[in-house]
């Protein structure tokens, strides 16, 4: 009994300095108000920062795509004519970059005459020949077709809204032409429409009927904006063009005036 009482009691010693056991909750001491406030002020300033840094990034890293990818493009398009500048003793930084440009703008100029049509003619018969070009070819003309200022018959029409893949979703597509198709009692138009499930040069084609297409006021370039982006650059309102041309039906024609 006398050695149970001896290793249960503290020495007095120990308790007068303040030596305590530190696994026991009930004996620890006590955490001062200081320490308390020193901490929330850090996890507040901590927050703050963090916040702050990735706000910075946010703002800068679409800031920095641009300036490197316009740098690299600048640098691409000058490398064609440089190394002749080069030969002719000439070293200025960004002309053969306008050189290019130059370039590109006569050629759209010559190939808008019927000469240069005919000439482009020519030598698309000759690529199209071609056992493995004519394929590549073939897929980025219709690309640069779709964004092209001269609408033809291989350029994307409209841009549509289709009810896909199932009721109460809707898909962003590009109408690219019409077919009729024969029925025993009726004949219905259908449109092609081409939704890209890769970016712009791999999709799906829907045959949808005329009247199920929703046609939202945007444009071609608009359409392909909001694909590229991810719809990041979809508008907060898109209303379709027969309600803006109802809408503008019932404005007075003194109003107009």
């Amino acid at each position: 009994m006398a050695e149970e009482k001896e290793s249960s009691s503290v020495p007095l010693s120990q308790a007068e300095n303040g030596i305590l056991d530190p696994e026991d909750p009930a004996k620890s001491p006590p955490s001062s108000p200081n320490s308390s406030t020193r901490k929330a002020c850090c996890f507040v300033l901590q927050s703050w920062v963090s916040k702050k840094f990735m706000t910075g990034c946010v703002v800068l890293f679409p800031v920095a795509v641009t300036f490197f990818v316009t740098w690299w493009f600048i640098q691409f398009v000058d490398g064609f004519f440089s190394p002749l500048y080069a030969q002719l003793g000439i070293d200025i930084f960004g002309l053969g970059f306008v050189t290019s440009l130059l370039f590109v703008f006569f050629v759209g100029v010559f190939v808008s005459s019927w000469m240069g049509a005919t000439v482009f003619s020519l030598g698309e018969w000759i690529i199209k020949k071609m056992p493995f070009v004519k394929h590549i070819y073939s897929a980025s003309k219709q690309i640069s077709a779709a964004i092209s200022p001269d609408q033809n018959t291989t350029a994307f029409k409209e841009v549509a809204i289709i009810r896909h893949p199932r009721v109460g979703e809707y898909a962003f597509g590009f109408i690219t032409s019409t077919v009729t198709l024969q029925r025993d009692n009726e004949d219905e138009e259908l449109c092609s429409v081409f939704v890209p499930t890769n970016h712009l040069y791999i999709g799906d084609i829907f045959l949808v009927n005329s009247k199920e297409i929703i046609r939202p006021n945007l444009s071609i370039r608009e359409g392909i904006e909001i694909i590229v982006s991810g719809g990041m650059s979809m508008p907060q309102i898109i209303s379709p063009q027969q309600r803006i041309a109802q809408q503008i039906e019932k404005i007075p024609l003194n109003r107009i005036k």
